[in-house]
């Protein structure tokens, strides 16, 4: 009987773990060259809209959902997100991260590399300001 009820204090801490976890997770922090912008995937795996314009996915590129795991870009095939995202040296996406409701409120928020070189960026407080 004794061996029971420890097992069952463990599993009942395994099964905690995991919201535990989740209450722990922060506000994610977007660097200061991440634009918001449209995104859509048109085909798996690199072919993408950004803006509706056709743009690309960077080979080693990172797709991030509202609870911040990454997502594969098959899955996410003709919907259509509102993200903030990175560009590699080329000018392929690298970073995506798909905004939570939070997140999309967050205003203003640069669309341009022109906005974000004019405007300033408060890391700390993630918050974007027109000069």
């Amino acid at each position: 009987m004794n061996r029971c009820a420890r097992t069952l204090v463990a599993a009942a801490c395994l099964t905690a773990l995991p919201a535990a976890q989740a209450q722990m997770t922060g506000p994610r922090l977007f660097p200061a060259n991440a634009l918001r912008g449209s995104f859509t995937v048109v085909q798996a795996p690199v072919d993408v809209r950004l803006n509706d314009k056709p743009a690309r996915l960077s080979p080693g590129a990172r797709i991030r959902g509202e609870n911040n795991l990454v997502l594969p870009s098959v899955a996410l095939i003709g919907q259509t997100f509102l993200v903030h995202y990175t560009l590699n040296q080329q000018g392929d996406l690298h970073d995506v991260w798909i905004l939570t409701e939070p997140e999309r409120a967050r205003q203003p928020w640069p669309a341009t590399p022109q906005q974000a070189a004019s405007w300033q960026f408060d890391m700390a407080s993630q918050t974007w300001s027109r000069p």
